[in-house]
């Protein structure tokens, strides 16, 4: 990998209610891109879950976005709290980016 063209790729499993927090949370650490992509079943460590069409109460989504090493560690200190609460998986690598001057 080019060193000049890694930065961090950020992925949090969140409850729907939530993922405008989440967003929040990225803007305030300078994170300026991200995208939400509805989720529609899973199975975790509390078993098997599927989103509920009708009420949605149920729904999920991936957080995903991909940042520059410091805004990436800002945004997940912002998250710290949020970890256990609420319940959050976060995933977080290494990748190379084309055009690292859009991160």
């Amino acid at each position: 990998m080019n060193p000049a063209n890694q930065r961090e790729r950020l992925e949090v499993l969140v409850d729907a209610p939530l993922a405008h927090r989440v967003a929040e949370l990225a803007e305030r650490a300078g994170i300026t891109g991200h995208t939400l992509i509805r989720t529609e079943s899973g199975r975790g460590r509390n078993g098997s879950w599927s989103e509920d069409l009708l009420s949605g109460a149920t729904a999920k989504y991936i957080f995903l976005t991909v940042a520059n090493r410091d805004r990436a560690t800002r945004f997940l200190e912002l998250l710290e709290p949020l970890l256990e609460s609420h319940g959050l998986v976060v995933l977080h690598s290494t990748v190379e980016v084309i055009r690292p001057e859009r991160f």
